[in-house]
């Protein structure tokens, strides 16, 4: 009973811990988004979300999937291998990524449909590399549980994010400054966490060749069915945003990018912390009985009696709240967050609880999920330009077909955590 009671405390403190510094991280670009979007025109933000995008596609496999291994082996010496193994797969493909670009730059300019992202292409495989960088920094950095140096470094990446925004948009008019902050913040947040790893010395001289190779063979499913699944993911999410740019406007990407950033806020300051601390517990778990169902239950309530009180509220003053924050040319932006927010309701509670498929290694179904999240959100939004559709009907249609998605999904997570 104490045992128990223990697991519940720490796993409180830590969720505490990476919720306040993602608080402060996530309330910084809040707190700017109203100087920002004075500075900024809705196109600037719209160069910005494509821009964003095209990284996100790549970033989401950059690492080989194996930055998920990281959590699972039992002695930190293997940990610290596949930490390596993750690193080299990011140089790799960061490297190719930018051959490819200069190759192929004009083409990918041209099907794009947009000239504002085409010197900005050009930073991708460095957005991309240190996107890959953090990611394996930050699993390791769960693993042994250091907590306050993730919050640490999200709060200066925030904090960098905001300080270079808004500087060069006073500056300079267009989508420089956004693209920049985003850029330096990936640097100055790498930078903080890498320093802290070169102090566990007597793990790097356990660093191995041959045990690099034999947990890449040992973990291979993770890039074998993982990869594919999280990039079915990205795809999902990122290229509706490539294809509202080329179907409708870019201007219309601003606006519903904003949109985006806004309603996804909830999930960045508290989901993404409950998750987090729910795949080490939830990991431990399985490790001592074999299933994680009561830390399971216990995440999913927490994260329902969060997530449908507050967007139940939000919608009922969304449009005006934009208006009033963003100026009058923003409130277009508030009636597309009131279309999504339903999706984003129940993609609050869904999404955390995912890492349930990584923790049974279960690659082979999230690839089945995410295979069927493209076909919803691709599907949709080309059969809505087919039919000729507004943006508005477009939203709606997106945000139940996703609701619907996503709510299968927690049933389905709660039979994975029984371990069945």
């Amino acid at each position: 009973m104490i045992k128990k009671l223990k697991k519940k405390s720490e796993f409180s403190r830590n969720v505490v811990t990476l919720m306040t510094g993602t608080a402060i991280a996530q309330a910084i670009p809040i707190a700017i988004s109203p100087i920002l979007t004075r500075l900024y025109a809705p196109e600037d933000f719209g160069v910005f979300a494509l821009f964003i995008s095209i990284s996100s596609i790549a970033g989401s496999i950059i690492n080989g999937r194996y930055e998920l291994a990281i959590m699972l082996p039992k002695k930190d010496e293997d940990a610290i291998n596949i930490f390596v193994l993750g690193f080299i797969i990011t140089v790799f493909i960061s490297l190719f990524l930018f051959f490819i670009i200069i190759i192929f730059h004009d083409n990918l300019v041209e099907l794009l449909g947009n000239k504002g992202i085409g010197v900005w292409l050009y930073f991708v495989p460095l957005s991309i590399f240190f996107t890959g960088l953090y990611n394996i920094l930050n699993y390791f950095y769960i693993r042994k549980k250091y907590y306050k140096d993730i919050a640490s470094a999200t709060i200066m990446k925030s904090i960098t994010t905001a300080v270079v925004q808004i500087s060069i948009g006073f500056l300079k008019s267009g989508d420089s400054g956004l693209v920049s902050g985003q850029l330096t913040s990936q640097i100055v947040a790498n930078v903080k966490l890498f320093k802290n790893i070169t102090k566990e010395k007597e793990l790097m001289q356990k660093i191995s060749k041959i045990k690099i190779i034999a947990l890449a063979k040992r973990y291979k499913n993770f890039p074998k069915f993982s990869m594919p699944a999280v990039l079915a993911n990205s795809l999902s999410y990122h290229l509706t945003n490539i294809l509202i740019s080329s179907f409708y406007a870019i201007s219309t990407l601003g606006f519903y990018s904003l949109s985006q950033k806004l309603l996804g806020m909830p999930s960045s300051f508290i989901g993404n912390s409950i998750g987090q601390v729910y795949f080490q517990q939830a990991t431990i778990e399985k490790q001592e009985t074999g299933s994680s169902i009561e830390t399971f239950r216990s995440t999913l309530r927490k994260l329902f009696l969060i997530s449908f009180p507050f967007f139940l509220i939000l919608y009922f003053i969304v449009e005006d709240l934009f208006a009033f924050v963003f100026g009058e040319e923003w409130r277009v932006a508030g009636v597309y967050a009131k279309l999504l927010i339903p999706f984003f309701c129940i993609s609050f509670v869904s999404s955390p609880l995912a890492i349930t498929l990584t923790i049974y290694e279960r690659q082979k179904s999230s690839f089945v999920i995410n295979i069927i999240l493209i076909i919803s959100s691709v599907g949709v939004i080309l059969l809505c330009h087919y039919m000729n559709t507004n943006f508005e009907k477009f939203l709606e249609i997106f945000s139940i077909i996703m609701s619907i998605n996503y709510l299968s999904f927690i049933f389905y997570y709660i039979k994975i955590a029984k371990g069945e």
